[in-house]
């Protein structure tokens, strides 16, 4: 195929109606639609404890702006293919090129929000309970989405240049602009991903080792109570539960960030490895933004297809980790006979064992924003706890 490119005017040759090319742009198209109507369905049937916290208004909002990207950018290539001409001419291109820039780098700005607000849940339990809810979920949208904007319209006014590509069915970034503001532009933008999938991969890594540590330090509770005679079943159920909810968010925002990453990485190389390059390769180029276009389709069927067999996965998985310990006599069970953490906790500490006290309060601390709909006396010792430093 042969077409050529000078400054901004691009000369192809005439688009031929390919039945694979259109029937593959339009079953994308459908399944993409579908799979983000079904997640937004899903999620407003969801339980109302689920639906509430502020994991799952991020994921709303990941799903909304994978079906505005959709419906954005499919329709146009589909009908490009159906008249085998672009229709709209520099403002159409301007407006598909702004699509995919901001929906790419708002998705992945969620992503990254979704990473973050697990990390706090994890590991500073105390101050999410306090600061972050679902209406701090519902301003870093907002952010997210305002900050995009403001960095995806700046080629319109000078920063940076849009263009056709080959095979002249869609708009993106002039990446190869020898031009110091569209180069620096490719390279502002394609930092900005870069980032926030370092502040993703770091953050999804911390949780990682801080859920490890969690079940180690369950183990030492186990040993510790076993040792003394007791059981920590009066404690375990809400324990069990919640964390299963925790393990669930966790792993759904693994495989969302690998299919980002496997589906985004290709067009951020494009982006800030291809500048002024002599003799491009544009069938790469068009694997590149194919490989970005599967990201909004394929984000709400991980969701789907990981929430009921992921929930009982970590059902399992946490029942295994925490276990319930076999109750038998013995001389202290005096300390599970305390009503409360704080009183519970202030007993072991007195026999020695603040190491389960620790372990305790890390399993349950974790989780107060939860605790706090669904048992608002647990959740005022525990954050008594974490106030008063009795762990």
């Amino acid at each position: 195929v042969v077409f050529s490119c000078r400054d901004t005017a691009c000369t192809f040759p005439p688009l031929r109606l390919e039945s694979k090319s259109l029937v593959t742009s339009a079953t994308m198209f459908a399944v993409g639609v579908l799979g983000n109507l079904i997640a937004i369905v899903v999620l407003c049937i969801s339980k109302k404890e689920q639906k509430e916290t502020t994991f799952y208004t991020l994921v709303v909002g990941m799903a909304i702006t994978d079906l505005l990207g959709t419906c954005f950018t499919s329709p146009v290539v589909i009908a490009t293919y159906i008249v085998q001409r672009w229709l709209g001419g520099e403002l159409l291109c301007d407006l598909f090129s702004f699509s995919m820039l901001f929906f790419g780098s708002a998705g992945m700005s969620i992503l990254c929000a979704m990473a973050v607000e697990r990390y706090l849940a994890i590991n500073y339990a105390y101050f999410y309970s306090q600061y972050i809810d679902r209406t701090m979920a519902r301003f870093a949208l907002m952010g997210i989405y305002l900050a995009n904007i403001v960095l995806c319209i700046m080629p319109s006014f000078g920063f940076g240049k849009h263009m056709r590509h080959f095979p002249g069915t869609w708009c993106f970034l002039d990446w190869r602009a020898t031009d110091p503001l569209a180069a620096s532009y490719s390279f502002l933008y394609g930092g900005f991903m870069l980032l926030l999938i370092a502040v993703t991969v770091l953050c999804n890594f911390a949780v990682c080792l801080s859920l490890v540590r969690m079940s180690q330090k369950t183990r030492i509770v186990r040993a510790k109570v076993s040792a003394h005679g007791g059981s920590l079943r009066g404690f375990l159920p809400s324990v069990t539960s919640l964390s299963a909810a925790e393990i669930q968010m966790f792993w759904l925002l693994i495989f969302m960030t690998i299919v980002f990453l496997v589906c985004s990485i290709p067009l951020v190389v494009s982006m800030c490895f291809k500048y002024g390059q002599m003799k491009p390769d544009y069938r790469s180029d068009l694997m590149a933004i194919r490989f970005a276009s599967f990201n909004p389709i394929l984000d709400p069927w991980v969701y789907i297809l990981c929430r009921k067999n992921l929930f009982f996965k970590g059902c399992e998985r946490m029942k295994n980790t925490v276990g319930k310990v076999k109750a038998g006599p013995g001389p202290n069970l005096v300390c599970l006979a305390h009503s409360s953490p704080v009183e519970y906790c202030t007993c072991l500490a007195a026999l020695g064992c603040r190491g389960s006290c620790n372990a305790f309060c890390v399993l349950c601390g974790a989780h107060i924003g939860y605790i706090q709909r669904v048992h608002q006396t647990v959740c005022v010792h525990l954050t008594e706890i974490v106030a008063k430093g009795v762990c």
